[in-house]
């Protein structure tokens, strides 16, 4: 079933940072297979073209663009290119996100800059740039990919990520209300415990729960899920497709939990 047949999606983090299916790339790859034509964005020139190669071999229509996202100057070239190789933008998934171990005291000013910047700052960037060409177009779908770590803690300590997601929530709900008038709707993704790159390649994350044995972190995020396992990127693309398909066209502003129970949990 072609899902999205006719649109144009736009994927900001739409590379992997290491082997494996990141949230980025499943949901390019799950875009394309339900008949987007997607603009695959990355900092990373080569994760970027991995993904269009996975979906050219597939036999669907997908662009590479780098741009580092926390910059104005390179979102705007990125969403002049989209409109320039396929005149228009139907969805915008923004799927970027680093984190920094620490609490308020502990993490530098540096650092909570720099997470502030990549974690939110390109998403108000994406969004200011978006909207415009989707109001003009008569209409579009926002997914903005948060975390569970925005509404509880975790057990480890990474404030500025978990400040970060929750100010997302905030600017996804309050644009959702400003601009349902033009037919776009904004909508969050909240991931659990997830394996995937990211989690795998996060030195601090390993060191946290595991004194950096990866092995032991899995087991150990497994046992946190009442579900028994851990999540994977398909669970977040399948969330955004529902989100980016018009099987949602009456639903915005919200935040979709994807987490196998985890945030049920008192403790």
């Amino acid at each position: 079933m072609e899902r999205l047949k006719g649109k144009t999606a736009m994927v900001v983090g739409a590379g992997s940072i290491g082997p494996g299916w990141g949230n980025g790339k499943a949901t390019a790859v799950t875009f394309a297979r339900e008949g987007a034509q997607v603009f695959c964005v990355d900092r990373n020139e080569a994760a970027a073209r991995e993904t269009v190669a996975i979906i050219a071999s597939e036999g669907g229509k997908a662009t590479a663009f780098t741009a580092d996202v926390s910059r104005a100057a390179d979102i705007e070239a990125m969403v002049a290119s989209c409109l320039k190789t396929y005149g228009r933008i139907d969805v915008l998934d923004n799927n970027v996100g680093i984190a920094e171990m620490g609490s308020v005291v502990e993490v530098s000013e540096a650092d909570w800059d720099r997470v502030f910047s990549v974690n939110l700052k390109s998403a108000y960037l994406s969004m200011k740039h978006v909207i415009p060409v989707m109001a003009r177009q008569g209409g579009g779908s926002i997914i903005n990919i948060s975390s569970i770590a925005s509404i509880r803690h975790l057990g480890i300590s990474y404030v500025s990520y978990g400040t970060t997601k929750a100010a997302m929530n905030q600017m996804t709900r309050t644009t959702a209300v400003e601009f349902a008038a033009k037919h776009i709707r904004v909508n969050a993704i909240l991931p659990g415990l997830m394996k995937t790159p990211m989690v795998e390649h996060s030195a601090g994350l390993a060191a946290s729960y595991a004194k950096g044995d990866v092995e032991a972190m899995w087991r150990a995020r497994d046992a946190q899920v009442p579900m028994g396992h851990m999540g994977d990127a398909w669970d977040v693309a399948n969330a955004a497709l529902f989100l980016a398909s018009d099987e949602s066209k009456y639903i915005t502003g919200i935040e979709l939990v994807v987490d196998g129970g985890v945030t049920l949990k008192a403790g």
